[in-house]
């Protein structure tokens, strides 16, 4: 246990006494300087503590913590930005095209940011059209629900009005330390040989985009390895499985047949009643628990189950849900290595009691 600075100040006293053979009155200027000493001595304690406990991968924090995951090959999971469609329309047709140029701002309710990524042009005739879109503050608070983005900061010449008919994705925080310690003491606990699982699993994740891998082993006999593996937002495109493949396939050990795949995505319709908390709205709690519903299944989920205590843990932690109940699914999704559990539909509707 850390000495505080009267217990160091008691000490040096002692010893002071022992030495001259009186101690000194505490009111006296060699009170207050042995008294400042002890303060100084204080802070070199909680100096060395904090120095020990950046020395190790189990008590090291931020950029310490990097460093000991570098030393491993694991870097950090960085936070990405939602993505998703914005729709702009019109009251009535008009007989010319309406461009609706890139970065275009739409906002919703709560603050949150989107903007376009490509300009658009809303043809004569029509009533509205799409913009690709992406938040522009990363993380989860960009998994906003469909409907949710319906201000505009700018208004595009012509253009009435703006949604997002389905909704954004893919957002996600930056690795938390305790998420970074996990991956990295897994990478202690099942050291890679060149040979087993953990070896093709942490390659994998060594490279940008990829969020989980996942190695079966024997899967056509003897000497044959599947990798599957799920980026951030879900499902890897075939670029990514490609890269992946290839660079793989030089690290593998000989005679081994190695294929990287995309996991199969099984979508989990949610339905879940809820009771807002006492001076919350019930469209505030909507609102949070379509968030939070939606921020839980990402890539990280690959190989995993997903139980009725995990989803009702998301919404028991909000401040603005009292109480929930779920009519789907009435079952948990069992684990399995090729699966990836996604979100299907989302309904929450208001639980009265």
């Amino acid at each position: 246990m850390l000495k505080t600075i009267d217990e160091i100040y008691a000490e040096m006293l002692a010893v002071f006494g022992e030495a001259s053979g009186y101690l000194p009155s505490s009111s006296c200027d060699l009170a207050a300087r042995l008294y400042a000493g002890a303060a100084q001595i204080q802070g070199l304690y909680l100096q060395a503590q904090w120095l020990l406990d950046q020395s190790f991968p189990q008590t090291a924090q931020g950029t310490y913590l990097d460093q000991h995951a570098q030393l491993r090959g694991i870097t950090r999971g960085v936070a990405t930005c939602a993505a998703g469609t914005l729709r702009f329309g019109i009251n009535t047709a008009v007989s010319s095209d309406l461009t609706i140029g890139a970065g275009t701002v739409c906002v919703t309710a709560a603050g949150v940011r989107f903007a376009t990524t490509d300009a658009v042009v809303l043809e004569a005739g029509r009533l509205y059209a799409d913009a690709p879109a992406v938040a522009l503050e990363p993380g989860k608070l960009g998994n906003v629900a469909a409907n949710t983005i319906t201000i505009m900061a700018a208004m595009p010449v012509g253009v009435k009005a703006c949604t997002n008919p389905s909704a954004f994705s893919g957002g996600d925080d930056a690795e938390s330390d305790e998420a970074l310690r996990e991956r990295l003491m897994d990478s202690y606990r099942r050291l890679p040989n060149g040979a087993n699982a953990a070896y093709y699993e942490q390659t994998a994740l060594s490279r940008t985009g990829v969020a989980a891998a996942v190695a079966v082993r024997c899967p056509r006999g003897v000497g044959s390895v599947d990798l599957y593996v799920a980026t951030d937002a879900g499902i890897p495109d075939q670029a990514l499985l490609s890269e992946l493949n290839t660079y793989l396939q030089e690290k593998r050990e000989i005679s081994v047949d190695l294929r990287v795949l995309a996991p199969t995505a099984s979508p989990l319709n949610i339905n879940v009643a809820v009771q807002p908390a006492s001076g919350a709205t019930f469209e505030t709690a909507r609102r949070d628990a379509d968030a939070a519903l939606r921020a839980a299944f990402t890539g990280a989920l690959l190989g995993k189950g997903v139980t009725l205590a995990y989803l009702g843990n998301l919404l028991y932690n909000l401040d603005s849900v009292q109480n929930y109940r779920f009519t789907a699914p009435t079952a948990d999704l069992a684990a399995s290595p090729t699966v990836l559990p996604r979100l299907g539909t989302v309904t929450v509707t208001e639980w009265r009691a």
